[in-house]
């Protein structure tokens, strides 16, 4: 029987550098691989893996099209603010024991950002 080992997000676009500020530089992720065509950011640290289906995001927001979990919800948060990037809802503490907001990413993508409380 085969296992799924990895799922990969992909996201197109024309400007590949600028994915370092948001995913490496304030997320912390590494830079997996860098082909020109394809940079890869991730983390080699054993993770879980999960793919959700919504009718919505939650307290009737939108659906996210990413959800990343983080240790520091605020201190990410922070960074966001400093870098300019769109916040879209929160932070906020939800009923089902998350705390999180949406961000816009560079590529217009809404991104979850959340921690367990």
């Amino acid at each position: 029987m085969s296992s799924v080992k990895r799922i990969v997000t992909n996201i197109q676009t024309q400007d590949i550098s600028t994915a370092k500020i948001f995913y490496q530089d304030i997320l912390g992720l590494e830079q997996l691989m860098d082909l020109g065509f394809i940079a890869t950011y991730g983390s080699n640290k054993k993770s879980k893996v999960q793919i959700s289906f919504m009718t919505e995001g939650g307290s009737e927001t939108p659906v996210p099209d990413l959800s990343i979990e983080v240790d520091d919800v605020d201190l990410i948060f922070e960074r966001m603010k400093k870098k300019g990037f769109k916040i879209e809802y929160g932070p906020v503490d939800e009923p089902w024991g998350v705390r999180r907001y949406f961000v816009r990413d560079p590529f217009g993508k809404l991104v979850n950002i959340l921690a367990h409380l």
